[in-house]
């Protein structure tokens, strides 16, 4: 049994604005403080629709830790590192390729969706067709067992549990290993052994999941087995074979209710953007300069809040008593636009406040960020290596 462990990335494409903030990292930085967590910055993946220009890949990656770490992210707490400086990624990436069928890459939902939205791009590649697999292969070399995610990615870690579970079916059937799972249970010690026993038996004859997970506990806690022993009784319980990798759960997270500046989803791809650190003049002149409800052309037409981009604000930034002075005001013509505007403002720049905090220290001197990322690019490393011995073991690579 693995323990919990969180993985989860982005990909270096340009400035972070408050959609990912509200959508991705205010959730990161709770989950910080509640598993083991690894952030990565995915930038092989970036090149699978951007191999074209490769032009901000590179700076992006290196504001984007800094606006991670300006949301809230503590490198204290969470191991932040950079995908293509880990090469285990492609190994395991490869060797998965091996045992994955090519139908099942076909049918992940954001396939062909990417493919008809992106037409202006030339996406018929193996790169984008196997993206996937590339993103499964993230997840299970670190075992990553929760994956935070959406509804809509949920598909993403459903593929992932095939796969692991496919690998695990070809080549966790090691050769004596029933033989091996009862000599494991003797070191285990007299009284553990005969009880994770009588809780196999329980599971596997009366389907008791309560058995199941008290067996798991067991092995959890019992200190004098090996690495490989361990995962040949977790795998025993079940009457499979050895589990090499976990298969991850979806960490479903809730919808961002962050809109853009037109009342759309916040994405660069509408220009409807406002940056995690954008300079309080600029965010002022954007949310001045958004629409409102069509019928107040003059100041003493009464509006409907529900027709305008300002009040799904409002919805994020202002509390009930600041609502209902908006309703009002505009229902009655109370208030002008720009003065129902003012509180969004407000709550905009004081959030970005202990952003621009946070950030400093690294903006003015970046080998701070660069530190940062070669430790946790080294700690990520560990885990891969830990991950990949065994991959290789069972598939026949680990030469001696």
């Amino acid at each position: 049994m693995f323990p919990d462990r969180v993985l989860s990335g982005m990909r270096p494409t340009g400035k972070l604005h408050l959609g990912h903030y509200h959508g991705v990292l205010k959730n990161w930085v709770k989950l910080q403080s509640e598993y083991e967590c690894l952030f990565m910055v995915a930038d092989w993946h970036a090149l699978t629709t951007a191999y074209d220009d490769v032009s901000v890949i590179e700076k992006s990656v290196w504001d984007m830790v800094i606006d991670w770490i300006a949301a809230g992210v503590d490198p204290a707490h969470a191991t932040i590192f950079i995908q293509s400086r880990v090469p285990e990624h492609a190994e395991l990436h490869l060797l998965l390729s091996m045992v994955t069928p090519l139908s099942w890459l076909e049918r992940v939902p954001t396939y062909k969706d990417q493919i008809e939205k992106m037409s202006h791009k030339d996406l018929g590649t193996y790169g984008f067709l196997g993206y996937p697999l590339l993103q499964s292969a993230d997840i299970l070399l670190y075992r990553g067992n929760l994956v935070p995610v959406g509804e809509d990615q949920v598909p993403h870690v459903e593929i992932t549990r095939e796969i692991a579970r496919r690998f695990n079916h070809v080549f966790g059937k090691e050769v004596g290993f029933e033989e091996k799972a009862e000599a494991a249970i003797k070191k285990i010690g007299g009284k553990k052994g005969k009880l994770y026993e009588e809780l196999r038996t329980r599971y596997q004859q009366d389907g008791d999941v309560e058995a199941l997970e008290s067996a798991r506990a067991l092995l959890a806690e019992t200190q004098n087995l090996s690495h490989g022993d361990r995962e040949r009784l977790f795998g025993y319980l079940e009457g499979g074979g050895k589990m090499i990798l976990p298969e991850s759960q979806p960490l479903l997270t809730a919808a961002s209710r962050m809109p853009g500046l037109d009342g759309n989803k916040m994405s660069k791809s509408y220009g409807n953007t406002i940056s995690l650190r954008e300079d309080a003049d600029s965010v002022a002149k954007k949310i001045k300069q958004m629409p409102t409800d069509p019928a107040r052309v003059r100041r003493t037409d009464p509006g409907d809040p529900a027709k305008c981009p300002v009040w799904q604000l409002h919805q994020v930034y202002s509390d009930d008593a600041t609502k209902a002075w908006v309703v009002e005001g505009c229902k009655s013509a109370g208030i002008g636009c720009i003065q129902c505007k003012q509180p969004v403002i407000d709550g905009v720049l004081a959030e970005q406040a202990p952003m621009f905090e946070r950030a400093q220290p690294y903006l003015e001197d970046p080998t701070l960020v660069k530190k940062i990322v070669a430790d946790g690019c080294e700690r990520a490393r560990e885990l891969a290596r830990e991950t990949m011995r065994d991959v290789r073991e069972v598939m026949g690579l680990a030469y001696s």
